[in-house]
């Protein structure tokens, strides 16, 4: 493919964006890219991974280095850490000294110390770096529907926040450098926990007798309603709240159902023989983490 030289609205030459990564999110991503109009370059450590881009016109190379030469944005989506850190190696090692600047965005889920570490190595070859892991999962990525956490100087955001949302809904600027992944680690955390509520829920569920089928059923349809957990992330502090504000009401509210609720499923657990760990700690924590304080210690 003869990568395209489109102009903005500025007249600067729209440069490629350049993709390392084609594994199942890699790949869902690096769709929506195809037709950006400065042209896609990819590369994957398996060439087979290439074909499905280069059948839609994009460039396939053989290693990070050489796809990212010339890009303006090269996106990451590898394992972990350390291959995180060799691709970026890679592609500063393969510069020239008269290259036009450059962003590097990390979308695998690393440690912020290495975004970080890898931030402060780019900054020496004039290289903005970005960490910014996705939020949805396949569905969302196969969909064009995923959340992006950027972490970096506002440059960098300017940079990367037109090429972003071809493959995302929403892109939030976190912060500097390793905010975009503590970000994803306390949504991962959130996601991960419920996860673990769902299995002891379940666990109450079956020793009483209720279909789990048909409880997936009510707590998907209520959660599509409600919002789920997210619906109570509306202030920007853990503060404990002050009585005479606004909030004070609507969370006391939210305690009062939620420790009623929570002491009649421990009492039922204890008639069942079930043990509800996370029940409990819920129960002696909800009022306190809402910033209200305990209800049953009043």
């Amino acid at each position: 493919m003869t990568e395209q030289s489109d102009s903005n609205e500025q007249g600067d030459q729209v440069r490629p964006v350049a993709f390392i990564g084609l594994g199942m999110m890699g790949a869902s991503i690096a769709d929506k890219l195809v037709d950006w109009p400065g042209g896609l370059r990819v590369c994957d450590v398996n060439p087979d991974a290439l074909t499905p881009f280069t059948d839609k016109g994009a460039t396939g190379f053989a290693s990070a280095g050489e796809a990212a030469r010339g890009a303006a944005v090269v996106s990451i989506v590898v394992l972990n850490d350390q291959q995180v850190r060799s691709v970026v190696e890679d592609i500063l090692a393969s510069r020239g000294e008269s290259d036009a600047p450059q962003v590097i965005a990390i979308h695998s889920t690393i440690h912020p110390q290495t975004a970080i570490d890898l931030a402060e190595l780019c900054a020496a070859q004039g290289v903005l770096l970005v960490d910014a892991p996705v939020s949805g999962g396949a569905v969302a990525a196969k969909e064009g529907r995923l959340a992006v956490m950027i972490g970096g100087t506002d440059e960098a955001f300017a940079a990367v926040s037109e090429p972003f949302g071809t493959f995302a809904e929403l892109v939030i600027h976190a912060g500097p450098v390793g905010s975009g992944t503590k970000m994803k680690l306390a949504r991962n955390l959130l996601h991960f926990i419920s996860f673990t509520a769902v299995t002891e829920s379940q666990r109450l569920a079956e020793a009483a007798g209720v279909s789990l089928v048909d409880l997936g059923k009510v707590v998907r349809h209520t959660d599509s309603i409600s919002g789920g957990a997210g619906a109570i992330m509306l202030r920007d502090t853990t503060a404990p709240i002050a009585p005479d504000d606004f909030w004070h009401g609507v969370f006391t509210h939210v305690r009062n159902l939620g420790e009623k609720d929570l002491s009649l499923a421990l009492a039922l657990g204890d008639e069942l023989a079930v043990g509800l760990p996370l029940t409990a700690l819920a129960y002696d924590n909800l009022g306190i983490g809402l910033g209200v304080g305990a209800g049953h210690d009043e």
